[in-house]
């Protein structure tokens, strides 16, 4: 049965046909105790109103507000976020650095135990047009970049990111050489790499390789592409979580083809541990802004 357009119905709706009869809220992050990061900025950052949850709680329908979520929140709209949001702890350890790969220069920056020690690490890889500084920009979207970076800068991790030239092979290979290189740093460390717009493909990549997939404890999808070659590579067998995130209103990617791709690896794994967060009238930047960091991180590095 075809979709008719979000204007006709809420998205709620829409969400209750595709995916089935809503069930009771059980939420991400399971008890306080078994937390791996600390509270930082919760009350800022958390969803505001959860207006559905089904797949027990694995689906979930999140209310965006462009006047609340945005021009409440920035000082100067979609560039420079209010004081409130930020803080710059983790500039004290930021730099930049360069590794060698197959004849090529991958740069990349970090903030927080990223030269060793790391308890956890968080890498994130930009879409087409960005690049490093993206994701190390503590004032753009709405402070996110801001409070993951201190998120593992107070719980002893590491946040980096990276300049990725090629969306195909050779980026992954870049983004794979980098990951081995800080788990030689921080043997002990559970990697996560989040993935915005395009960058998605590279996460994908990463999670249909075997080698590549066993260096990751989780994967986010801000804003990204679905990959169908994902069903039949054998990832599924690994295990890897993986958080999507969309607006209803992405231009780029239709969240109508990224929840059924979610509803596909459902069916075929009813047990893969994959969220999906719907933020209603967001758009295609929405995730990087909305997604709360320590409620996915902690479901995954748990």
């Amino acid at each position: 049965m075809p979709f008719r357009p979000l204007t006709a119905r809420p998205a709620r709706m829409i969400c209750a046909m595709l995916l089935g009869a809503a069930v009771a809220f059980a939420g991400l992050t399971g008890t306080a105790g078994a937390d791996a990061l600390k509270p930082y900025k919760d009350r800022l950052f958390r969803y505001k109103k959860v207006t559905e949850t089904l797949y027990d709680g694995d689906f979930l329908v999140v209310e965006y507000s462009k006047q609340r979520d945005l021009r409440d929140r920035d000082e100067v709209d979609e560039h420079k976020v209010f004081g409130n949001y930020v803080s710059y702890k983790p500039k004290r350890g930021r730099g930049s650095a360069e590794l060698k790969v197959s004849g090529r220069t991958v740069e990349y920056m970090g903030t927080g135990k990223w030269k060793g020690g790391a308890r956890a690490i968080v890498l994130y890889v930009h879409g087409q047009g960005g690049n490093r500084f993206q994701g190390m920009n503590d004032v753009s979207f709405g402070g996110n970049f801001n409070r993951v970076q201190n998120l593992m800068v107070r719980n002893g991790g590491a946040y980096l990111t990276v300049d990725i030239n090629n969306f195909d092979g050779r980026g992954t290979a870049d983004v794979a050489a980098l990951l081995r290189y800080q788990k030689q740093l921080s043997p002990r460390a559970k990697i996560v790499v989040a993935c915005g717009s395009m960058g998605g493909i590279i996460c994908w990549n990463l999670l249909k390789n075997g080698k590549y997939a066993g260096l990751l404890n989780g994967v986010l999808l801000l804003g990204s592409p679905k990959d169908p070659g994902f069903l039949s590579s054998g990832a599924l067998s690994r295990n890897v979580p993986i958080y999507m995130g969309q607006g209803t209103l992405d231009r780029v990617y239709d969240w109508e083809d990224q929840a059924n791709f979610f509803k596909q690896i459902k069916s075929a794994a009813p047990n893969y541990p994959i969220k999906f967060t719907l933020f209603d009238t967001g758009t295609h930047g929405t995730p990087i802004r909305m997604t709360d960091w320590r409620l996915v991180l902690n479901w995954m590095l748990r």
